[in-house]
């Protein structure tokens, strides 16, 4: 009974789950004018705006450059802070490492607040800058934790090795630790970018309507008289989404690289 209980359980979840992509990529397909399900006649005319409209093109580029740059902001500051972290080895730098970790912690419109207060002050408030860094930094803890994981499974063998054949410190990190931690600094990479493109509050609270990403567009579709482009967008994100962790899943071992066991 109760594994016939736990299957019915995972059933529901799943269900939950699919049922609400199912009637979002119906919508996005439909061929009326008004949100509607199911679809009577089939479209493409909703995609077609989604990608040569210049009122979601621009939205949609400020997105991807913005994740561009934020995955490439945050990898850069976990990695460093790691690989100092990991030269120390010392009960301060498990402090630094918790602090880390601390923004993802709070909840999102206190940092969201805190970033907005803080642009404004510093007269950065609506560039797009402020958005990238503040993605950057808010989503370091996901690549800070990631990259952690690959410099705990360095070998001291390996490392010996290779300064007892006379490399730098700096060979050393760029031939034998860097190409060790690479699959984990792509993964780290790849998640905040991911994040970056579906975050709404804090570039809002960052940016307001002077940098319009793709999820501020859709908020303000939604508010102002929304047709089905919006569920194409939010087929996009769907898509986006699933095609990176694809992707990511074939080029490293993904599951592995995010902690998870396969006993």
């Amino acid at each position: 009974m109760s594994a016939f209980l736990k299957r019915l359980f995972v059933t529901a979840i799943a269900v939950g789950l699919i049922l609400p992509f199912l009637i979002v990529a119906g919508v996005s397909i439909s061929a009326e004018s008004n949100i509607s399900f199911p679809p009577k006649e089939f479209s493409a005319r909703w995609y077609t705006e989604l990608l040569t409209q210049k009122d979601w093109l621009i939205p949609i580029r400020n997105s991807l450059v913005i994740a561009a740059f934020a995955g490439l902001l945050s990898v850069t500051i976990a990695l460093a802070a790691n690989y100092v972290l990991w030269r120390l080895k010392s009960g301060f730098g498990k402090l630094i490492f918790a602090l880390g970790v601390g923004p993802f912690m709070l909840p999102p419109i206190i940092v969201a607040m805190g970033a907005s207060v803080f642009w404004a002050e510093m007269g950065w408030y609506g560039r797009a800058e402020a958005t990238v860094i503040s993605h950057g930094v808010f989503f370091v803890t996901l690549p800070l934790v990631i990259i952690a994981r690959g410099f705990a499974a360095l070998s001291d063998d390996v490392i010996e090795a290779s300064r007892t054949m006379g490399a730098t410190p700096w060979q050393t990190f760029a031939k034998v630790i860097f190409p060790l931690v690479l699959p984990y600094i792509i993964t780290g990479y790849a998640l905040v970018a991911i994040i970056s493109v579906n975050e709404y509050l804090i570039s809002y609270m960052v940016s307001g309507f002077a940098v319009e990403t793709l999820p501020i567009r859709i908020f303000n579709n939604v508010r102002y008289g929304y047709t089905p482009v919006v569920a194409s967008a939010a087929m996009g994100f769907a898509i986006l989404t699933i095609g990176v962790l694809l992707l990511l899943s074939m080029i490293t071992d993904l599951l592995k690289l995010l902690g998870a066991s396969r006993d």
